[in-house]
């Protein structure tokens, strides 16, 4: 029986912070359009989806920050999104600024969910590697701070089961920064998961190392590609990109199948969708024999990966 599921990546161009909620679920929706002319099951948004990039300014009033932030979700100006799911009968990945009241304290994630056919919730992810800084960096030509915004997710990397009208088909999430650490990918190998859904929003400058910056691009499809292969997973990165705020973001998007090849990729920086059918019975043989992780790994030499932070030189 056939598992093939047909996937579009909503890679969008930059936001104002002039531009309303309104505004850019407005795009999004013209997205999803798209994407069900095209004949999509699921729909993957960037990172930090509804907003331009706010930690890019250094700012100190709670009230100002928390305007970027979701107290629910869906909310009124999100609910169209969910409706339109319904209406299409199509999933949707949406990466957002999360705010939670947990443990009887006010808590703030970047956070990725994933959403079925129907416009039911049936996966949560809070970003785990949280880049940049925490406190103000004035030289920067612009800041990153997720560290004073965001706590570390607390959920892990957990894989959920679709229902049948995507095959029952095992998805994970990340976010970002979380593509660049193979421990993401792993976790989510570990449970079998079959296509790895991720967003991001990367700045073509890295004021800290300014001689990484024409590597972007090259970095960004790297990380992905080994991370689809060496866990035997389809994989989808979308970016929100160009310029945005004077801050000039890459692009990219792809879907990246499960022998670590660019099936489909954007060839824009602005809004654009880019489609792909992935079978996702693609990294059955790769799981079946190179990665057959239960026949080749050695987990009992793997320790100091968990008991480590930091490197330690040898004396």
């Amino acid at each position: 029986m056939s598992r093939v599921i047909t996937v579009g990546a909503a890679q969008i161009g930059g936001i104002q912070r002039s531009e309303s909620r309104a505004q850019v679920v407005a795009r999004m929706i013209d997205l999803m359009k798209q994407a069900k002319s095209n004949g999509c099951d699921l729909i993957a948004f960037p990172e930090l989806a509804l907003t331009t990039f706010f930690p890019r300014w250094y700012m100190e009033d709670r009230e100002e920050i928390d305007t970027f932030f979701e107290r629910e979700m869906p909310g009124a100006e999100t609910a169209p999104l969910f409706n339109a799911a319904r209406e299409f009968s199509m999933g949707f990945m949406l990466g957002f600024a999360e705010l939670a009241e947990e443990g009887g304290r006010t808590r703030r994630f970047n956070t990725q969910i994933i959403v079925d056919k129907t416009g039911t919730i049936v996966g949560k992810y809070r970003k785990i590697h949280l880049p940049g800084h925490a406190e103000h960096e004035p030289w920067r030509a612009f800041q990153h701070l997720e560290k004073r915004y965001f706590e570390v997710g607390n959920l892990s990397w957990p894989v959920n089961r679709a229902g049948a009208d995507l095959h029952s088909g095992l998805f994970g999430q990340m976010i970002c920064n979380d593509r660049r650490w193979p421990e993401s990918y792993r976790v989510m190998g570990l449970q079998g998961v079959e296509m790895i859904l991720l967003g991001y929003n990367t700045p073509v400058h890295n004021p800290p190392a300014p001689d990484h910056d024409r590597l972007g691009d090259f970095h960004n499809h790297l990380v992905m590609q080994a991370g689809a292969y060496q866990n035997a997973t389809w994989v989808v990165g979308v970016a929100k990109c160009g310029m945005e705020e004077g801050c000039d973001m890459i692009g990219g998007s792809c879907i990246i199948a499960p022998t670590g090849e660019i099936v489909a990729q954007a060839v824009t920086r602005g809004d654009e969708l880019v489609v792909a059918r992935c079978d996702l019975d693609l990294g059955a043989s790769y799981k079946n024999s190179t990665f057959n992780f239960a026949r080749h790994r050695e987990p009992g030499q793997y320790r100091m990966i968990v008991e480590r932070k930091g490197a330690i030189l040898p004396e």
